[in-house]
């Protein structure tokens, strides 16, 4: 009993060092409201593609698929200022969150990605 006491005392604190902080979601039509009001780090993930099919103006386009994506948003961004994310539909943005959440940055996945965006703008 004492070394099971023990093992579930140690999973628990690594897993609480380990555990990553939830990654904040903003939604299109407050990232429209944001986009009228200040310069933001936009970050579409989307491929070359997608991106001919449209895109949100004052977006830096860096394909998640890249095997440098990570490195581009290291040297293109600045970590003391919130980044945006989005890609089509919100998936591939929510796993670029997640990596450059990893890397320091505050992020914002942006619901519903692009397709979203289209419907309401």
């Amino acid at each position: 009993m004492k070394h099971f006491f023990c093992l579930f005392l140690m999973s628990f604190i690594f897993s609480n060092c380990t555990a990553q902080k939830e990654i904040n979601s903003i939604s299109t039509l407050e990232l429209k409201v944001l986009l009228e009001k200040e310069t933001i780090q936009l970050l579409d993930v989307r491929t070359p593609k997608e991106v001919k099919e449209g895109f949100i103006e004052t977006a830096f386009f860096n394909n998640y698929f890249e095997t440098d994506f990570t490195k581009k948003v290291l040297q293109t961004f600045d970590k003391s200022k919130p980044i945006y994310v989005y890609c089509r539909s919100g998936n591939r943005s929510g796993k670029s969150a997640v990596i450059l959440q990893e890397k320091g940055f505050d992020v914002y996945n942006v619901i519903g990605g692009y397709q979203q965006w289209r419907k309401e703008n």
